[in-house]
């Protein structure tokens, strides 16, 4: 498959559009702008329809934003929506990937999830918290204060106001992190993590100590048991897993099935040889079996099952 530039660059804008909308928080302004620009060129319009394809499959569009542009190309076979469901674009070199799993770590936490399991929870004081895959949360409430302790994964939070305000903190291995009447992600492992905020704001520290680091909406902090990261914008597929999806721009093939076996058991390993392959599109993760079938069927890629745990992508022969 060969793409223009012109191509890719609506092929990008429609990723990032994908997920302005799927946000949660998009403005009547934002969801004008977005027809105005679908409407602006025919590449547009083909640029969005690849970039829904996969998640049409999986019925994460709502129909309110499919409908203008996924129901004006009906009939298309299996394999047209799968070569639409990705773009790839140069080669390289990378690592191979490996699975991991905390789950012995964590059976005894309060809240978990499995690997490909999303669950909310209502919290007694009524904030809301969405598990991602294979994430365990211990959860903390006193007359003082409300704390989370993300063991493992990924929440997104949306807190509640408290009568007695009490602080909502939640803590990872490496930082606190301090609510400050938001909506926000957090993302923890053993080496470090992530936050990133959607409303509002919060403040991050580290566990050790030292200055607190303000972080406003539309804004994300990494951070590790050394130090905190540097500000910077949101991704714009920040946020996505609550759709069902995960959005890539340019993203290389060997960190897409990095983030795919986030959602699936055992292992997922990309052949280094195509491991810098770029990737544009909508990946569903409840499903990720079609997004390999994807990347098999439409470009000429092998994905190979040793076993239902074991699988491996590489470059196919071709024909």
């Amino acid at each position: 498959m060969s793409l223009s530039p012109e191509q890719l660059q609506a092929i990008r804008v429609a990723a990032q559009w994908y997920a302005r909308l799927h946000s949660g928080i998009t403005t009547d302004a934002e969801r004008a702008g977005w027809r105005a620009w679908l409407a602006a060129d025919a590449l547009n319009d083909q640029a969005w329809q690849r970039v829904a394809a996969v998640s049409e499959q999986m019925s994460s569009v709502p129909g309110a934003l499919a409908a203008p542009t996924l129901s004006t190309s009906p009939g298309r076979s299996r394999r047209q929506v799968l070569r639409s469901a990705l773009l790839l674009t140069s080669a390289g070199c990378l690592g191979w990937l490996s699975w991991r799993s905390e789950t012995a770590q964590n059976l005894l936490c309060d809240v978990r999830t499995g690997v490909g399991e999303r669950r909310e929870v209502r919290l007694a004081d009524g904030s809301r918290v969405l598990l991602n895959t294979n994430t365990s949360v211990d959860v903390r409430f006193d007359g003082q204060q409300r704390i989370l302790k993300l063991l493992w994964g990924e929440i997104i939070v949306t807190t509640a106001a408290d009568p007695s305000q009490r602080p909502f903190k939640v803590f990872t291995d490496q930082a606190e992190v301090l609510a400050l009447g938001t909506r926000f992600i957090v993302r923890a492992n053993s080496q470090g993590g992530e936050v990133s905020v959607l409303e509002k704001a919060v403040e991050v520290r580290l566990l050790g100590g030292g200055p607190a680091v303000r972080v406003d909406a539309g804004r994300q902090l990494g951070f590790d048991r050394q130090s905190l990261g540097t500000l910077r914008a949101n991704d714009v597929s920040v946020g996505a897993w609550q759709q069902g999806s995960v959005i890539a721009i340019d993203r290389p093939l060997a960190a897409l099935l990095t983030e795919l076996s986030r959602y699936r058991l055992g292992i997922l390993r990309c052949d280094p040889a195509i491991g810098d392959l770029k990737v544009s599109g909508v990946f569903p993760i409840d499903n990720t079996d079609l997004a390999l079938a994807a990347l098999e069927t439409g470009f000429s890629l092998r994905v190979t099952r040793y076993s239902r745990f074991w699988v491996q992508v590489s470059r196919g022969e071709r024909g």
